[in-house]
């Protein structure tokens, strides 16, 4: 599975979408649209046929290849930062389509099952808001970076889990439905307590605007989610194969988000880049052994004590570089950036070697 000012549509006149120093005018395309019932009906003429199967096809190469794909963005914008400097003024807009993506795939059937368990998500999801943001701190704190670059970090671990990792979760042969649980509760708790903790962790180093954080998250995390979620009842015999495009759409959304945080920061990873390359491994690392230590304290068994790990090593760190772009210098979005591409292939190699040797999880 698998980051504004104001939102209104009023016909034809002032539809934007702001975050921060970006004002985004909603294409008028979108704005024509207008209800779901309608947008289902140019779905026939779009989705038929053998082109719908290739369209297929080729997400399901993006989605399943987004490491190699995210470090590939990351080398190309560090070569050459035009090609991704031209997504300064739109970067919201992308990660709110992730969050919608994530909408879609959704299993609530899944999900209501697993929440009859809600002393495990509590665990997870306290973990999670616990753990990471005291890691993330105590590095930045150690480091002799400048104090963007340590607020980067800080707002990196006080994100929720990445919707990256359910994916992970059920290649590792994880607990799939406690690993959406926990992603999800934890998504929906964010925009009051990642910049809560950003403010209390972050607030010594640097002014932190708590309220447009706050409002940020409501509006490119939780809007487009729940948006997402309705839009499953209107998509019919059509769901699966919105379910197949969806986890593309999220990946080259936070391919570009990420590459145009490493594009807008190519000057300083020549500077600062061994240590904070440096502390985004060493935050991953402790996050996973966090993770699975804690839940073997918790009495979790294997599946779920995987499942804790990379749920706690792996952070939304899209959300963390969308906040950081919205509202603070592009300096302060580079830890989220590479975190996003360290963590991702970290997951991934994980994930094979525990294909290979599932018969850990039953210790």
């Amino acid at each position: 599975m698998f980051g504004y000012g104001q939102f209104s549509v009023p016909g034809e006149r002032g539809q934007y979408l702001s975050g921060g120093r970006n004002t985004v005018p909603l294409p008028r395309c979108v704005c024509k649209l207008g209800s779901p019932r309608r947008v289902l009906n140019v779905i026939p003429a779009v989705l038929s046929g053998e082109k719908m199967n290739v369209v297929i096809t080729v997400c399901h190469f993006i989605a399943n290849r987004l490491a190699l794909l995210t470090l590939l963005g990351a080398v190309l914008a560090y070569l050459y930062p035009p090609l991704f400097l031209v997504f300064k003024s739109s970067f919201l807009w992308f990660f709110a389509a992730t969050m919608f993506a994530m909408g879609i795939v959704l299993d609530t059937d899944e999900l209501q099952q697993t929440l009859r368990k809600p002393w495990q998500i509590g665990l997870g999801v306290m973990t999670q808001y616990t753990v990471m943001p005291l890691l993330g701190f105590g590095l930045a704190l150690l480091s002799p970076l400048p104090a963007e670059l340590k607020l980067g970090f800080i707002i990196v671990a006080c994100a929720p889990g990445a919707m990256a990792s359910n994916v992970m979760v059920y290649l590792a042969g994880g607990a799939v439905a406690f690993s959406v649980a926990m992603t999800t509760v934890a998504t929906f708790l964010s925009p009051l307590l990642t910049p809560l903790l950003v403010e209390l962790l972050g607030g010594a180093l640097l002014h932190i605007p708590f309220w447009p954080m706050m409002k940020t998250i409501m509006l490119t995390v939780v809007i487009p989610l729940v948006a997402g979620m309705s839009l499953r009842g209107y998509l019919g015999r059509y769901l699966q194969v919105a379910r197949s495009i969806s986890p593309a759409v999220a990946a080259v959304a936070i391919i570009i988000i990420c590459s145009y945080a490493v594009a807008a920061n190519q000057a300083r990873i020549a500077t600062v880049g061994v240590w904070i390359i440096a502390l985004v491994v060493l935050l991953n690392a402790l996050g996973y052994l966090a993770g699975w230590w804690l839940g073997r304290l918790y009495g979790f068994d294997g599946q779920h004590r995987l499942t804790l790990a990379i749920e706690i090593g792996m952070q939304n760190a899209g959300l963390g570089v969308a906040l950081a772009l919205a509202h603070f210098s592009p300096q302060t979005a580079l830890p989220g950036a590479l975190f996003a591409v360290w963590c991702i292939l970290t997951a991934t190699g994980a994930s094979a070697w525990l294909r290979q040797h599932g018969d850990l999880l039953k210790t």
